[in-house]
């Protein structure tokens, strides 16, 4: 200003317009001392004469001090002034808290005093801490602060709902009626399409919708592993429910279930927990019975409830998620028959209805759903003989099928699908085929006495009892199965779900090293990439005959890298 051919350099007074006497003396004395006492009365005139003089060092100073002060009622204030400032840290901190506190956020004043641009640049927002629910709810609100001039814009702002994450009956029974939704014939054709494409049971969605459908989950929104009753200590039938936090890597206790159930159904759809149908027990009277009891869990409340039951009670059946439905298959009735039957749940509508039966009825296969197809894998019938098929459900045509096949014939094997691959993890070979394996080793040893061959029978039926360590992949493009990497151990009654595309297995029962059978607190993840096993330390408790499902949840902190 003075060494340079300025007007001011000729002046014999210069005013500094919009600088208080205070503050150009606390400015004086930093830059003869380098400190400088920054308080809420002066911060902001502080830091505007900062930026005027072009003191950077005194800006940041003054930005972390508003930082330390951000809270969900000022930081959208924050934000306005950072752009007038042209502050950047103190804006991306200001945002940061914005989308990670946004239920708060979006009850304050200044949030429905957002300009249209700045409210869908939030709701686009890949870090928005929210359940889609809220995200709909939410843009409601600010068009409703405004209606006569904001309206116009619900069309805009509902294309950046992610409506796959949405559940059914929050879609169609409440935002479809909602009056300005269908005041927007935009917005009623994306609901009408959505309908379409989940009452024909296919993943294949319009040209229109597909940007909308496919648009993935929010980072906020992670996949969290929960483990629900089974076995505990091989004493009793737990009512037990953890969720493991993969940050702190320890497990929490969810809410207990309301009652023992051996044998259930575990599914997880929508972000709820479904335990289906089970063996009832009643630890006073030691009486049982088989229970067609459906109850949900929502991590959201964390309370138990019930939904519609079953059409048929049973235990130790199959359950599987496809889209909006659950299904479940097989598992013994209330006449201790083994079941052939295949009931399909409606969550939109909160309904059971009769499917077509499987063509063999079996227990304990491998089962799981991919590309409108549930695929169900060995097991064994009634009198405990190996079936060595694969029955094929075909969704949308209520059909199925079957393919011989002499690679599966494990029993008591958890089922999961990484991309085009349905994995089988380890299990346990059908009782008659192990007293098989027994006899034609025993045959092939060149002993002469009759009591040999029946002593080394009896000592490969003890250490064979039939356990495996072999995962195999069926990749259902291809029609074949490939060799994966074994379990470290042989292992039955375990569990097996999938989580950001690595499979994650839970307890069971293991031969140890004197060839006894154990239960299970193991811990193990797979990575299908790698071909690589890992532990991940142990459960809690040993466990076996549980349910490990993937539940997702909104969470306010950064994911890990």
């Amino acid at each position: 200003m003075f060494c340079s051919n300025f007007l001011e350099s000729s002046q014999s007074r210069v005013d500094l317009k919009g600088i208080s006497p205070d503050v150009l003396a606390g400015i004086v004395d930093y830059v003869y001392t380098g400190c400088i006492t920054i308080t809420m009365d002066i911060v902001l005139p502080l830091m505007q004469a900062a930026s005027m003089l072009h003191y950077g060092r005194l800006v940041e100073a003054c930005s972390l001090f508003l930082q330390r002060q951000l809270s969900p009622d000022n930081c959208l204030s924050m934000i306005r002034l950072s752009d007038i400032l042209h502050c950047e840290s103190l804006r991306d901190r200001a945002k940061e808290m914005a989308v990670r506190c946004f239920s708060d956020v979006a009850a304050t004043e200044d949030f429905c005093e957002l300009s249209l641009p700045e409210l869908m640049c939030y709701l686009e927002d890949d870090r928005l801490c929210a359940e889609e629910e809220q995200v709909f709810e939410t843009l409601l609100a600010w068009i409703h602060h405004d209606p006569f001039s904001r309206r116009g814009a619900i069309h805009d702002l509902f294309k950046k709902v992610r409506l796959r994450y949405i559940h059914p009956t929050y879609l169609f029974q409440f935002i479809a009626n909602d009056p300005l939704v269908q005041s927007s014939t935009l917005c009623t054709e994306i609901i009408e399409s959505v309908r379409r494409l989940m009452l024909s049971v296919s993943t294949r969605c319009s040209r229109e919708l597909k940007p909308l459908w496919t648009t993935p989950r929010r980072y906020t929104c992670r996949e969290t592993l929960v483990v629900v009753g089974g076995r505990k200590n091989n004493e009793q039938t737990s009512r037990e429910a953890l969720l493991y936090d993969e940050r702190t890597q320890r497990w929490q206790w969810l809410a207990k279930l309301p009652l023992r159930l051996y044998k259930a159904a575990y599914v997880c759809i929508h972000s709820i927990l479904y335990v289906v149908g089970g063996l009832s027990l009643c630890m006073a009277s030691g009486d049982s019975s088989v229970s067609a009891t459906v109850y949900t869990l929502s991590l959201k409340t964390n309370q138990w409830r019930t939904a519609e039951p079953m059409l048929q009670p049973r235990y130790a059946h199959q359950g599987v998620s496809y889209l909006h439905f659950i299904f479940v298959l097989g598992g013994i009735g209330v006449d201790k028959q083994i079941c052939d039957s295949l009931e399909r749940y409606n969550s939109m509508f909160n309904q059971w209805e009769a499917m077509a039966p499987m063509p063999t009825a079996v227990l304990h296969p491998a089962v799981a759903a991919s590309d409108q197809k549930i695929f169900v894998f060995g097991g064994e019938d009634a009198m405990q003989n190996p079936v060595r098929l694969i029955q094929v459900y075909h969704i949308s045509r209520n059909l199925w099928s079957s393919l011989e096949t002499r690679t599966v014939k494990n029993v008591c094997a958890p089922a999961a699908v990484i991309e085009d691959k349905i994995y089988i993890v380890g299990g346990e070979l059908s009782q008659k085929v192990s007293f098989k394996i027994a006899n034609h080793l025993t045959i092939n040893k060149k002993h002469d006495t009759t009591g040999d061959k029946q002593n080394i029978f009896h000592l490969i039926c003890f250490l064979f009892p039939g356990y495996t360590r072999r995962m195999i992949a069926y990749d259902t493009k291809a029609n074949k199965f490939v060799k994966c990497e074994n379990l470290k151990e042989r292992r039955m009654h375990h569990s097996a779900t999938v989580i950001n595309n690595k499979l994650y297995v839970t307890g069971g029962r293991f031969l140890n090293s004197q060839d006894v059978i154990e239960d299970s607190d193991c811990f193990e993840i797979y990575d299908p990439k790698a071909d690589v096993w890992a532990s991940k330390g142990s459960l809690p408790y040993k466990l076996f005959d549980h349910g490990s499902l993937p539940l997702v949840c909104v969470s306010n902190r950064p994911n890990p890298p």
